[in-house]
C-alpha cells in the first residue's frame, strides 16, 4: 500500500537499520584506520618472501590441529626410501671414498689429496642432485642425505665440501632457474665435476643478510664498445665455501636501472649472476682458516665487472627475482644439509663412546657404570635418536616437493645445536683421547667444525629469536596474512576485510583456548584416577598405547602453542622488535615438531625393532615435551604487557599445560 502513512511506516521502521548499518561502518573504518598506525608497512622484500616456498606441517602447528599421526605416516613415509641405484652408491661409491679419507692428515695439510679429489669429481659426487639428462645422478634428498651422513661420519670437511654443490648453489639454481642454454652449456660441467661450483652471498658488511647486499651491487648498462645490454657490477663477499677451488661462481647483488633499460623484461632487485672464474674483473681471492677446518672457503670479489644479460641465472626475464631463489633453495641446504652432520655426530659417536666408556676404567671400574657417564651418553643416544627422526621426515617433506622455509629454520636452529650439545657430551666422556688429536682421535675435528654449522646459513641464534616465528606467523597463521593485506590495501572494501579478517583471528584463538584448557582438565582427570603415576616401564608397553599417549600430549602442546602465539598477535608491530618472547615461542615450537618427528619414526619402525627402540624414543619425547612445556611457561612468564592484559590471560592458560614430568 502506498498511502502516506504506510510510506513513513516503512521508512521508519528502515531507519534504524540504516543507522546501526553506518555506526558499524564507521567502528569498523576508525578499527582499520587504527590498526594501520599501528601495523608496520611490509617491505618489498618481506613481501617477495611471503610469496616463496611452501606451508604443510608447520601451517598445522600455528592451526593447534595437527594432522594425525596416522595420517602423517600415509603422506610421508612413501618418500622416505631409496633407490636400488641410491643404495648401491651408498654401499659402494660412498664407501670407497670414505676409505680414501684420513681425517687427520686432511686436517694437517688443509686439503684433500689429488686422488680424492679425481675420485669425487669423476664418480658424480658434485652432481647428486643434477638431473640424469644432464649427466647427474637424479637421487633424491633422502639419498642425498644418507650420503652426507656417511661422510660426516668419516670427515666434516668431507661432507661440508660434498654438500655445498648440492644444496644452496649455482647447481640446484640452474636445474630450477637456468635458461635452456645455461642448462646445457653448465650442468654437465658441473656434473662430472670439470667446474665446481660456489655461491657468493655473504658480504663483508652485510653478512649474510640477502634483503641489503650492501657492498654487492649493479647498474643496467649497454657496453661502451660493443652495445650489448648487461650488468656493471662490484661485489666483496666472504667465506664463501669452495670458493679457492670453484670454477663457476653465483654472484648475488642489487641490481637497479635508474634508465629504465630493462623494459618489461626484468625489474630492479637481488639478482643472481653466473660467472666463470677467468670472467674478467672476477677476483677468487685468499683462503680462510674456519677454525683449523680443511674444507675449501674463500673471497670473492669485483671491480667494475660487466655481466651480459646471457650470464644472469635465468635470463634478463629473472632479474630482480634473486630473493625467490634464494628463499625456495635456502629449504634445502637449511634443512637437508647442515642436519646431517648432527645425523653423523649422533650415529657415529653415539656408539662410539659407548663402546670406549665400557673399555675404559677408573677406580678399576668401567666408566660407563658411573651416574654421570651414563646420562652423557643417553643425551648422545637420546639426541641422536631426534636427529635421525628430524631428518627423514624433513628429507620426505623436500621429496614430497615441498619448501617450509619455517620447518626447515626449525631444523637448521634445533638439530644442529643438538650437534653441538651431542660432541660436548662426547668429549666430556673421551676427556685426554678427545682433545689429543691424532688419527685415531674420533671427535677432536668434529669438535672445533661443529661451531661452523652453528653459524653459517644464518647465525642460530638470529634464526631463534626472529625467523622461525617471525616467518612463521606471517607464513603460517590461517588468518594473518589476509588481516595485513587488507590493512596494506587502499581500496573501499579494505576495512570491511580487515574486520572479517580479525573476527576469525579471534575465533581462531578461542578455539585454540578451548582446546588448551580442555585438554588440561582432561589429563587433570586422568591424573586424578592415577594419583601415583603408575604405569608400565618404557620398553614394556604396548606400541598402539605408547603411541597414542604420547599423540595426545602433543596434541596438547600444539594447542598450547598456537593459543599462546594467537595471544602474541595482540603486540601488534611491537612484536617485531620482542625478540626474546619470539624466542622462547621458537622453542616451544621446535621442540613440538622434533616430537612429532619421533613419534612418526617410532611409528614407522617399532614393529621391526626390539623394546630398545621405545625405550630411547621415550627419553627423547619426555624431554622434547618437557623442553616445549618449559619454553611456553617462559614466554608466559617474560611476556611483554599486552591490551587488555592479555598477557595473563596467556600466563593463566600456560599453566594447564603439560605437567613437569622427569626425565
Amino acid at each position: 500500500e502506498k498511502t502516506p502513512t504506510a510510506m513513513a511506516a516503512r521508512s521508519a521502521a528502515a531507519r534504524p537499520l540504516v543507522r546501526h548499518g553506518a555506526k558499524r561502518t564507521f567502528v569498523s573504518k576508525a578499527a582499520y584506520r587504527l590498526a594501520r598506525t599501528q601495523m608496520p608497512k611490509i617491505s618489498v622484500t618481506e613481501r617477495v618472501a611471503l610469496g616463496c616456498g611452501s606451508v604443510g606441517f608447520d601451517r598445522e602447528l600455528f592451526s593447534g590441529k595437527p594432522s594425525s599421526l596416522k595420517e602423517l605416516v600415509a603422506k610421508y613415509e612413501p618418500k622416505m626410501g631409496m633407490s636400488n641405484e641410491e643404495l648401491a652408491f651408498l654401499a659402494n661409491e660412498t664407501e670407497t671414498l670414505c676409505s680414501l679419507v684420513n681425517d687427520f692428515d686432511v686436517v694437517t695439510r688443509k686439503d684433500f689429496d689429488a686422488a680424492t679429489w679425481e675420485y669425487m669429481r669423476k664418480r658424480g659426487f658434485f652432481g647428486l642432485k643434477i638431473p640424469t639428462e644432464w649427466g647427474g645422478k637424479g637421487f633424491s634428498t633422502a639419498a642425498t642425505s644418507a650420503i652426507l651422513v656417511k661422510l660426516a661420519s668419516v670427515s666434516s670437511d668431507l661432507t661440508s665440501t660434498v654438500a655445498v654443490p648440492n644444496s644452496l648453489g649455482p647447481g640446484e639454481l640452474l636445474v630450477r632457474y637456468g635458461t635452456e642454454d645455461q642448462k646445457a652449456k653448465y650442468l654437465p660441467l658441473l656434473a662430472d665435476g670439470t667446474l665446481i661450483p660456489c655461491f657468493g652471498l655473504t658480504g663483508i658488511h652485510s653478512g649474510s643478510d640477502a634483503t641489503s647486499l650492501i657492498g654487492s651491487s649493479g647498474v643496467v648498462e649497454r657496453h661502451p664498445e660493443t652495445g650489448e645490454l648487461g650488468v656493471r657490477c662490484e661485489f666483496d663477499k666472504r667465506y664463501i665455501t669452495l670458493a679457492p677451488v670453484a670454477g663457476l661462481v653465483g654472484i648475488g647483488f642489487d641490481l637497479k636501472d635508474p634508465a629504465g633499460l630493462l623494459g618489461d623484461e626484468g625489474t630492479e632487485g637481488f639478482t643472481v649472476a653466473l660467472l666463470e672464474r677467468n670472467h674478467p674483473g672476477l677476483e677468487m681471492g685468499p683462503r680462510h682458516a674456519p677454525l683449523g677446518a680443511a674444507f675449501m672457503n674463500g673471497t670473492v670479489r669485483g671491480k667494475d665487472v660487466f655481466v651480459p644479460m646471457a650470464a644472469i641465472l635465468g635470463g634478463q626475464e629473472r632479474c630482480g627475482f634473486g630473493w625467490h631463489m634464494f628463499v625456495e633453495c635456502l629449504a634445502e641446504g637449511r634443512g637437508v644439509s647442515l642436519p646431517a652432520m648432527a645425523v653423523a655426530v649422533g650415529k657415529g659417536l653415539g656408539p662410539a663412546v659407548g663402546a670406549y666408556a665400557r673399555a675404559r676404567k677408573q677406580f678399576k671400574v668401567p666408566i660407563a657404570d658411573f651416574g654421570g657417564v651414563q646420562e652423557a651418553i643417553a643425551t648422545i643416544a637420546s639426541d641422536g635418536y631426534v636427529a635421525v627422526a628430524s631428518t627423514e621426515f624433513m628429507n620426505a617433506v623436500v621429496d614430497n616437493h615441498e619448501a617450509p622455509m619455517v620447518l626447515s629454520s626449525i631444523m637448521k636452529q634445533n638439530v644442529t645445536e643438538r650437534g653441538r650439545v651431542m660432541i660436548n657430551a662426547g668429549m666430556d666422556v673421551l676427556a685426554g683421547s678427545g682433545i689429543s688429536m691424532g688419527k685415531d682421535n674420533i671427535a677432536g675435528a668434529a669438535y672445533m667444525s661443529m661451531p661452523i654449522a652453528i653459524t653459517v646459513e644464518g647465525a642460530n641464534v638470529m634464526t631463534r629469536s626472529f625467523q622461525i616465528i617471525g616467518q612463521g606467523l606471517m607464513r603460517c597463521h590461517p588468518h594473518l596474512l589476509d588481516v595485513v593485506e587488507a590493512l596494506e590495501a587502499d581500496d573501499k572494501d579494505a576495512p570491511s576485510r580487515f574486520i572479517s579478517g580479525v573476527g576469525k583471528m579471534v575465533q581462531h584463538a578461542l578455539s585454540n583456548l578451548g582446546r588448551s584448557v580442555g585438554a588440561g582438565l582432561a589429563d587433570g582427570a586422568r591424573a586424578l584416577a592415577n594419583p601415583f603415576g603408575a604405569r608400565e616401564a618404557a620398553g614394556r608397553r604396548a606400541p598402539d598405547a605408547f603411541i597414542a599417549d604420547h599423540e595426545r600430549r602433543l596434541r596438547r602442546l600444539a594447542a598450547n602453542f598456537a593459543f599462546a602465539a594467537d595471544v602474541a598477535l595482540l603486540l601488534g608491530g611491537r612484536l617485531k622488535f620482542e625478540e626474546m618472547f619470539m624466542g622462547r615461542l621458537a622453542d616451544a615450537m621446535g621442540a613440538t615438531f622434533l616430537a612429532y618427528t619421533v613419534l612418526h619414526h617410532y611409528a614407522r619402525n617399532h614393529a621391526a625393532q626390539d623394546a630398545g627402540l621405545q625405550i630411547v624414543a621415550e627419553h627423547a619425547l619426555v624431554r622434547l615435551e618437557k623442553e616445549a612445556h618449559d619454553a611456553l611457561r617462559r614466554a608466559a612468564a617474560n611476556v611483554p604487557r599486552m591490551p587488555l592484559r592479555a598477557d595473563a590471560l596467556m600466563a593463566a592458560v600456560v599453566g594447564f599445560a603439560v605437567p613437569n614430568q622427569g626425565v
